[in-house]
């Protein structure tokens, strides 16, 4: 059995990649840092259909939490090991850079950017060990053409994809793709506030994506038949940005 820790499982599009994953016969190790609601609901949907998961909650930010986290894991799975590893848990503070604070910027870094290196370091040495294995970043197509207000995030999502172009190089020959994806506007509470009506006009598809249609890219990059793609940037989002 693979294993497989996604982190910003319990909604939106980290959801929709748990189920995916379960789908295709992972365990899937939900990670989450306070919605624990909504994670158990994750769960739950995916004992339902059949799969198997469980709830691992710590901080990505936070190095020592996370490292608390996987060592409690690994000593009850002494056995098992992660192989694919999905970097998802983002968050936003959405502001003008003249008007943006210290906290805002270190904020976004720390879970976005931060918290992926933290989790990469960890867990690829594993992989290495076994000659497999999957690491998969969610970025954002502002991370490949920046958005205004959103300094912090365009900046922690632009390196990211930075950082998967990189470690694909490093890690290819022991037969670890890394790979990002890069959503564009996609129907989640991430994107609530956000005036739909007109940002629809700017995509040639005419609508915001689907959580399932990101993790439905998740899947395949997971899956042994992506096993020759690696350091790639694939972007969901409509045709708004190539």
């Amino acid at each position: 059995m693979k294993y497989a820790l996604v982190t910003g499982g319990s909604r939106g599009i980290g959801r929709a990649i748990c189920l995916k994953l379960a789908q295709m016969g992972c365990h899937v190790i939900i990670n989450y840092n306070s919605g624990h609601d909504a994670a158990k609901e994750t769960l739950q949907q995916i004992e339902a259909a059949g799969g198997t998961a469980e709830l691992l909650p710590f901080n990505v930010a936070n190095e020592e939490h996370m490292n608390e986290a996987l060592d409690r894991w690994q000593s009850q799975n002494p056995d098992a090991y992660i192989s694919i590893l999905v970097n998802n848990a983002g968050i936003r503070r959405d502001t003008l850079a003249v008007f943006m604070s210290d906290e805002d910027w270190h904020d976004v870094m720390n879970t976005n950017l931060n918290g992926a290196f933290y989790l990469i370091r960890r867990l690829v040495k594993n992989m290495m060990t076994h000659r497999a294995g999957r690491i998969i970043n969610i970025a954002s197509v502002s991370g490949l053409k920046g958005q205004p207000g959103q300094l912090n995030y365009s900046a922690a999502k632009a390196a990211m994809i930075g950082a998967t172009k990189s470690l694909a190089q490093e890690v290819g020959s022991r037969k670890i793709t890394v790979n990002a994806v890069a959503p564009g506007f996609i129907a989640t509470d991430m994107t609530e506030g956000l005036d739909e009506a007109n940002l629809k006009k700017l995509i040639p598809a005419g609508r915001f994506g689907k959580p399932e249609e990101v993790a439905a890219v998740v899947g395949f990059l997971a899956s042994d038949d992506a096993a020759y793609i690696n350091g790639e940037v694939i972007s969901v989002n409509g045709g708004l940005y190539s």
